[in-house]
C-alpha cells in the first residue's frame, strides 16, 4: 500500500465521486487529479479543470489525451476565483485544491492565501449535500507558510453543522509535509 499524498487523498475522493458527477480541478497543475476525477465521473460525467498557466492546461490536455479521457473535461485557463462561472450552486460532488506552486514550475507562481480562502468559499457553495472539498496544502522549501496558515485559521471559522471539517498531518516526516484536508458539506448552502 502506498501512503503518498496523492494516494491518501485520491482514496479519499474515490469514497465521494461516482459516474455521472460533476467535479472541479481548482489547480489542475500537471493533469494528475483531473485525470482521476475523470476516470471516477466516467462517460457520464465531468469535470472542470481550471489553472492560471497556460503550461498547466497544456500538461493537463496532453495528460487527459494520453489516457483517451479529454471528452470527459472542460479544461479552462481562468483563476479558481471564477470557478462560479463554469458550475451551478449545489451541483458539484469534488473540488480539488492543491495549494502552493506548479510543481516543475515557477516557484514565483504560487497560489495566495486570499485567492485560495475566496475560490475555497465558492467552492463550498457550488458544492452539493455530502460533497467533498479536498484541499492539499504545500507549504515547504521557499512558499506557502503564510497562506497554509491563514488557511488553517480559516477553515477553524467554517460552521460545524454545515461542514466537517478533516485534517491530517505527516506528523514524523521533516521537512513540512504537505497537509491534507478534507471538508464535507453537511447540508445545501443558500
Amino acid at each position: 500500500m502506498n501512503y503518498g499524498i496523492v494516494d491518501f487523498v485520491h482514496r479519499f475522493i474515490k469514497e465521494h465521486v461516482k459516474p455521472g458527477d460533476i467535479c472541479i480541478d481548482a489547480t489542475a497543475g500537471n493533469g494528475y487529479d483531473t485525470k482521476f476525477l475523470c476516470e471516477l465521473v466516467g462517460t457520464s460525467g465531468e469535470v472542470i479543470g481550471m489553472d492560471i498557466q497556460e503550461i498547466a492546461i497544456k500538461n493537463t490536455k496532453k495528460r487527459l489525451s494520453e489516457n483517451a479521457l479529454l471528452d470527459r473535461a472542460k479544461l479552462v485557463l481562468d483563476s479558481h476565483t471564477e470557478m462560479g462561472n463554469y458550475a451551478e450552486k449545489n451541483s458539484v460532488s469534488c473540488i480539488v485544491f492543491n495549494l502552493g506552486y506548479l510543481p516543475g514550475g515557477d516557484h514565483n507562481l504560487a497560489t495566495k492565501a486570499e485567492n485560495s480562502i475566496e475560490a475555497m468559499k465558492i467552492a463550498l457553495e457550488l458544492l452539493k449535500k455530502d460533497g467533498l472539498l479536498s484541499v492539499t496544502i504545500y507549504s515547504g522549501k521557499d512558499s506557502g507558510f503564510e497562506e497554509r496558515d491563514k488557511v488553517l485559521e480559516w477553515l477553524k471559522t467554517l460552521d460545524s453543522k454545515k461542514f466537517l471539517v478533516i485534517m491530517s498531518q505527516y506528523y514524523n516526516r521533516p521537512n513540512h509535509p504537505p497537509i491534507p484536508v478534507q471538508i464535507v458539506k453537511l447540508t445545501e448552502v443558500d
